[in-house]
């Protein structure tokens, strides 16, 4: 029965959880919708039988709907255990998900396509760019500091392997070099992210490299 992933190219969360089955060498079958188009294809009827919030991803496994990508990359992580994204040590895993949930919670969910929006519609003015700036920075400067004040970091977040905190990290990254935010304060994210898109994991799942890409 085929794994199947409801996905838009440029979503950071669909970006993570295409990263996670990569890593995780499952094979999926990618359903794109489209956020923009005709208002959104993610408001239409039969996407929201899926799917009540009307956000991608989804994920379709052995006939159950799954959403929120934290959600589906930790019900990956623990129906299939190889290779591991978290670590063993229930302290070293709390600090690995600690990583992921600032991206998760404190980065993401303020720059996204709704929030902003949103924001749009009640300002009138040209605040994107600031306001994406500013989230970036508090959240990419906790970040770094965790980084460089833990015994765990290596070629990736935790150790010489990718892991989960890599697949929440690397879609941030992406979007903040889409939009111009410069990096140079936050030399140990660029060098995890550059070792990442090393990886096939990781290029595969890059927006550029999915089948609903647009220039």
């Amino acid at each position: 029965m085929p794994v199947i992933l409801y996905s838009y190219f440029r979503s950071s969360a669909a970006y993570r959880v295409r990263i996670a089955l990569n890593l995780k060498h499952i094979g999926y079958e990618i359903r794109p919708v489209h956020l923009l188009k005709n208002g959104g294809e993610q408001f239409k009827a039969d996407y929201l039988a899926l799917n009540p919030q009307g956000r991608v991803p989804v994920l379709v496994v052995q006939n159950t709907v799954l959403s929120q990508s934290s959600a589906i990359i930790e019900y990956l992580e623990e129906t299939f255990p190889n290779p591991p994204l978290l670590p063993t040590n229930p302290i070293e895993r709390a600090y690995v998900r600690s990583l992921a949930q600032i991206i998760a919670c404190d980065i993401h969910p303020l720059n996204n396509l709704r929030v902003l929006n949103y924001l749009k519609s009640i300002l009138k003015s040209n605040f994107q760019q600031a306001w994406r700036s500013h989230w970036i920075e508090e959240g990419f400067s906790a970040l770094e500091q965790l980084l460089q004040k833990s015994n765990y970091s290596g070629r990736f977040c935790y150790g010489d392997t990718p892991g989960m905190a890599d697949a929440f990290l690397i879609p941030q990254v992406y979007n903040a070099k889409r939009f111009g935010y410069e990096m140079n304060s936050f030399p140990l994210i660029s060098g995890i992210y550059e070792n990442c898109i090393q990886e096939a994991a990781f290029s595969t799942a890059a927006p550029e490299n999915q089948p609903d890409a647009e220039t």
